[in-house]
């Protein structure tokens, strides 16, 4: 048989129940106060947001153009390169053929020299002048060398000489011919060097 309950003791359980419930709530309010952002900082207005979006969106377009812009000059610079190796790759043929060229002219001269009949001459001179045809053609093209300033871009000095007819400084005799290929020197004109009249 149970005992029967004080009301004054129920009453007391009743209050200490009801106080635990309000520290709990208490405590409910206090956790989400926890997550409201204004307790972290001010928050951005939508005018201060969109200001920041412009900017973001301002600097990516620069880094767009800036990487359009570097491409398509490393574009360029492969184009060229690669028409320049186009361009210059038969240097090396070229060489080999103007020593070809120096030879029907040596041939021309000796024939001239040895009294020769003018049929070979004249053939090999129609030869010569078919390669030099060939080689223009291409864009190779004889350095002017005789009565020139000397210029060591373009001529190769192997002597010096007085002479009453070419001036200081000029070339007064070309021992071989110099060729470009376009615009790029391929083998510079050897050259004798006036020095003047003699004293």
């Amino acid at each position: 048989m149970s005992e029967p309950i004080d009301p004054e003791l129920e009453e007391n359980n009743n209050v200490d129940s009801e106080a635990g419930n309000d520290q709990t709530v208490d405590q409910a309010f206090s956790d989400d106060e926890s997550l409201d952002p204004s307790a972290a900082g001010q928050p951005e207005s939508r005018d201060e947001e969109m200001e920041r979006l412009r900017r973001t969106a301002a600097e990516a377009d620069k880094r767009v153009l800036q990487a359009q812009a570097e491409a398509e000059n490393f574009r360029k610079r492969m184009r060229r390169d690669f028409e320049s190796q186009i361009k210059f790759a038969s240097t090396d043929l070229v060489i080999d053929l103007l020593q070809v060229r120096d030879n029907l002219n040596r041939a021309i001269e000796a024939a001239e020299n040895s009294g020769q009949t003018d049929a070979l001459k004249e053939g090999v001179a129609i030869v010569a002048k078919q390669m030099d045809d060939v080689f223009g053609k291409h864009g190779v093209t004889e350095i002017p060398a005789a009565g020139e300033t000397f210029d060591p871009n373009l001529h190769e000095a192997i002597s010096q000489m007085p002479s009453p007819d070419v001036e200081s400084g000029k070339v007064a005799h070309v021992a071989q011919s110099g060729f470009r290929l376009h615009d790029r020197v391929i083998r510079p004109s050897q050259v004798v060097v006036s020095t003047g009249p003699a004293s």
